[in-house]
């Protein structure tokens, strides 16, 4: 029998997987950990989302035996979506970034609120959230991995994830050049403006610091004054 071709190798196991983007498998996505098994670099027992049916499923694309999940990756279980407490999110925009499919609608010093048939339970908003205001939800009780999952959400997620990486890829020559080969004038500088005069990314990042950090104190003063008051202890006579 002729070996696949890497190629195809990987499209079928990519194809296979949930596509949550939640980097568990110890890869950044869910292709690069589809890659990692197609060369050979990379166990198919590594992707707690796809559970034990999703061991079944790569077992059955690349011919190796089924293996039990490992249980260094995580463990398998009901999908969970991200919930927001609006009350105390600070419109820092972090999440909306760390959102690999794109499910949390929201601007900046706004509040934010997760678009549910978008989320992929990835949890990778949750970390970065500087007042901890996002949990999860489970929204399948007792179904786990694939039995939680379905192909039309993997699919789904799997476009959502490639419009997001695209808008997040830097520029590139030739995404600076109009169909006739031109430069586009407008992605350059005046040439007679003074370098001086452009933001740079260290004011940029401080800046952002800066917001992010008043925002921090004005919630702290939020949670202070909204919580409860202990009664004052009655004085010794």
């Amino acid at each position: 029998m002729n070996a696949i071709p890497q190629s195809l190798l990987f499209d079928r196991i990519n194809a296979a997987l949930p596509q949550t983007q939640c980097a568990r498998c110890g890869y950044p996505d869910c292709a690069a950990y589809a890659l990692a098994i197609a060369s050979g670099g990379a166990a198919i027992n590594q992707c707690p989302p796809g559970g034990a049916e999703g061991v079944k499923r790569l077992a059955s694309i690349t011919g190796q035996p089924a293996l039990l999940l490992n249980s260094v990756n995580g463990s398998e279980g009901p999908r969970s979506v991200a919930i927001i407490d609006e009350a105390w999110c600070i419109g820092c925009t972090l999440c909306i970034t760390a959102c690999p499919t794109d499910a949390i609608f929201g601007s900046n010093k706004m509040m934010h609120t997760v678009i549910e048939p978008y989320c992929t339970g990835c949890e990778l908003c949750i970390p970065v959230c500087p007042v901890d205001c996002i949990s999860l939800e489970n929204v399948t009780g007792t179904q786990t991995g694939w039995q939680a999952w379905s192909q039309h959400l993997a699919d789904l997620a799997r476009a959502r994830y490639a419009l997001h990486s695209a808008r997040a890829a830097p520029q590139t020559i030739e995404d600076m050049e109009d169909g006739d080969g031109r430069d586009k004038q407008t992605l350059k500088p005046p040439v007679d403006q003074p370098t001086s005069s452009l933001p740079t990314e260290p004011l940029a990042s401080e800046k952002r610091r800066s917001t992010i950090a008043a925002a921090l104190a004005l919630a702290r003063e939020q949670r202070v004054a909204l919580a409860p008051r202990k009664p004052a202890a009655d004085k010794p006579r």
